[in-house]
């Protein structure tokens, strides 16, 4: 019995210093990633060789890491420190996030004086996921997940999202593929290949539908996963809602016919989202 008190004492305390390993480096990768966003965005020069396409979407993002993601990650870091699960899968969310932005900054965009800021958030936030991931996917959450209508329900939405996603890229790529020519995507941004469908293709679409498959069968690994890809989601549409508004303040077309269909899945993942980590136990039984 005193053996099994001291086994779970010592686990506790590993627990303890892995997440406070990850959730440190996820605020240094947020804090980086914040000068680097506010320098993108205010210095004149750094994004001068990318295509109008391209631009708007650089400044979007720019924004969107500023104003939204790096002090979600700072704030939910520190609440997870302070003992909030809820808080720790919201930060994992938001660092599956940046990890995912700065493969894009740093393979995409042409080299300038802010590429080493980009390089340190993408190491920094990388390792902070392989922590967190490792961190959440212990023994336990099953339990901490109990209402099982939210929990069908989050991992159809999950499926459903990356199958959209999926289709709508395939309904460029496989076109162009037959056709012989680059997708047009890949033409308005100047780039050999779309880093977007790149990253979808290879990682976020296998790993949604493992996940949400995973859910509907009560694997314990599936919770926390599904939870973070929610917020993940979430976050890659704000980029896109405001990417019109950039346009519209760089006095080109702005293209309002994203609005809709974004602005609707985002309110429904908020939805998911609030009802998933609402039922959350927040202490295990």
């Amino acid at each position: 019995m005193n053996a099994d008190i001291v086994s779970e004492a010592v686990d506790q305390r590993r627990a303890h210093t892995g997440a406070r390993t990850w959730l440190g480096l996820s605020i240094a990768a947020a804090a980086l990633a914040f000068v680097g966003s506010v320098v993108g965005l205010s210095v004149d020069g750094i994004y001068d060789s990318l295509t109008s396409a391209f631009l708007f979407q650089a400044l979007a993002q720019d924004i969107i890491n500023a104003v939204v993601v790096a002090p979600l990650v700072v704030l939910c870091a520190v609440l997870a420190l302070r003992g909030s699960y809820r808080a720790g899968l919201l930060c994992l969310g938001a660092v599956a996030f940046t990890v995912y932005s700065y493969v894009i900054y740093t393979f995409s965009i042409p080299f300038g004086p802010i590429f080493p800021v980009w390089v340190g958030v993408l190491g920094l936030s990388l390792f902070a996921l392989i922590g967190g991931l490792v961190s959440f996917t212990r023994a336990g959450a099953v339990e901490r997940f109990a209402h099982n209508r939210a929990t069908v329900v989050a991992a159809w939405t999950l499926l459903v999202v990356a199958g959209l996603f999926g289709l709508l890229w395939l309904s460029e790529d496989l076109p162009a593929l037959l056709a012989g020519v680059r997708p047009q995507s890949v033409i308005d941004m100047a780039l050999p290949t779309n880093p977007v469908h790149i990253l979808d293709y290879a990682f976020f679409l296998p790993a949604a539908v493992w996940a949400g498959v995973g859910l509907l069968h009560r694997r314990a690994f599936a919770h926390p996963i599904t939870a973070a890809f929610l917020v993940f989601l979430l976050l890659t549409c704000l980029p896109i809602l405001i990417t019109p508004f950039v346009q519209m303040a760089l006095r080109a077309p702005a293209s309002w016919g994203v609005m809709i269909p974004i602005g609707t899945m985002a309110a429904v993942i908020v939805g998911v989202l609030s009802w998933f980590l609402g039922t959350l136990r927040t202490e295990r039984p």
